[in-house]
């Protein structure tokens, strides 16, 4: 039998993923396109519903960023809505541990594990960017370095908060003096159904791994090959133990992209169209730019890369984490355009837009299938590029596929997050 899979859905919205410009593509904000997607989520009996976090909107040259979303709602608000029309899903809001509170962000999850029934998460993310800090009374204060030293003891922090109230219903004082925080009160939330809401933390980097292996119920991470997928599983696994953990206390799930059609030979031709659109003439300019660090409009998308230098720590771009180092990044660029003899806008849509399974349905199972025998991963959080219908393919013809051969559940076994995932309640710690 195959190793049991997870699944979750993550909305569409800022990222290079989603397709705006497609006519099926609808509003990011209306409670309509959340309603449509969690439902899917829910009758494909997918483990959770997952919303990311923009604390403030991108700008790229002084301007809008092009690709984001001008109207971004608060994710726990979202997910409170949701609770009253999903059974079964996990609700799970990504909400930043450097701009919150612990007493005032636990009471909000807290809040929404018992309108769900149990079914809460909280994505955990951090924040060392004096540009999104402007927003804040505190600002960007924090170094990078302590971003995680904060992001650590608000966890745990939470966890004291939720266990201040005894399974059997009573409410105990609390106290917390720490480097980040010093509290002391009465939590005003019982304990959940639960325990605790299940904890997700993203991230690929060392300090990542070493926090989710410490404290988190799930990691999100990307990879993008098997071997990548291995790599990353056995290192983050291995971690588990310094902490007495188990290795299945800990799930990663990579974030993917799927692309199906009747034959593989077709899916190939949609994900060619998906990567255009993804990456528009303009949108490839400005792909380059944030590499660059540079005002390359005077470029044409179809001609040669930039022959200049990336200029470091421009400030041309704000509000967005770069990933790698742009000299290198550039360097690799230049060797693929010159080894495929690629335009710009190519040279983007082949290092930037890959989607990760591509395929008929009963293809795109048997490698899903095979990440997770192969312990490359635990499941998966897809991300669709159509909002909200971008899972209505994936959940009709390829999740049949799955329950069929074992590889998924047919029905929930249990009501809870942690009864999806196979986690046990926490061990309450009064």
């Amino acid at each position: 039998m195959p190793r049991p899979m997870h699944l979750a859905a993550h909305f569409p919205g800022v990222n290079a993923t989603t397709v705006w410009a497609d006519p099926r593509s609808r509003s990011q904000i209306d409670f309509s396109s959340f309603v449509h997607l969690a439902r899917t989520a829910e009758r494909g009996k997918f483990d959770f519903f997952f919303l990311a976090e923009g604390l403030r909107l991108r700008e790229h040259n002084g301007r809008i960023h092009d690709l984001d979303v001008v109207g971004r709602p608060e994710s726990l608000t979202v997910l409170n809505a949701l609770a009253a029309v999903t059974e079964r899903l996990g609700l799970a809001a990504t909400v930043n541990a450097t701009f919150n509170e612990p007493y005032e962000l636990a009471r909000r999850l807290a809040t929404l594990d018992h309108l769900s029934a149990g079914r809460a998460a909280w994505n955990v993310v951090t924040s060392s960017d004096a540009f999104t800090g402007e927003n804040f009374r505190r600002g960007g204060y924090l170094d990078r370095a302590d971003r995680y030293t904060r992001a650590a003891e608000f966890v745990a922090t939470a966890r004291e908060l939720w266990d201040s109230w005894t399974p059997d219903g009573a409410s105990r004082p609390f106290a917390h003096e720490g480097e980040q925080f010093t509290i002391s009160g009465e939590f005003t939330v019982p304990r959940s159904p639960q325990g605790h809401p299940v904890v997700i933390q993203a991230g690929d980097s060392g300090e990542g791994r070493e926090f989710a292996a410490s404290a988190a119920d799930i990691i999100f991470t990307r990879h993008g090959t098997l071997e990548a997928g291995r790599d990353f599983y056995a290192d983050v696994k291995a971690r588990l133990a310094a902490y007495g953990r188990q290795p299945d206390d800990l799930k990663i799930m990579p974030g993917v992209t799927v692309v199906t059609g009747d034959t593989d030979a077709e899916a190939q031709e949609r994900a060619y169209e998906i990567r255009r659109q993804q990456v528009s003439p303009q949108n490839a300019i400005l792909a380059a730019e944030q590499l660059w660090g540079r005002d390359l409009s005077a470029y044409d998308p179809d001609g040669p890369l930039p022959d200049v230098d990336p200029v470091l720590d421009s400030g041309l771009v704000r509000g967005r984490v770069l990933h790698g180092d742009p000299v290198g990044v550039v360097a690799r660029w230049r060797a693929i355009a010159e080894a495929k003899g690629l335009s710009l806008r190519q040279t983007v849509i082949e290092t930037t837009t890959r989607q990760s399974f591509i395929g008929s349905p009963r293809t795109v199972a048997a490698e899903l299938t095979a990440f997770v025998d192969e312990r490359a991963a635990d499941g998966f959080i897809l991300v669709p590029h159509l909002t909200p219908g971008g899972l209505d393919d994936f959940v009709d013809r390829v999740v049949p596929l799955l329950q069929e051969s074992g590889a998924f559940r047919s029905e929930y076994s249990g009501s809870t997050l942690r009864s999806h995932l196979g986690l046990a309640e926490p061990v309450w710690k009064g």
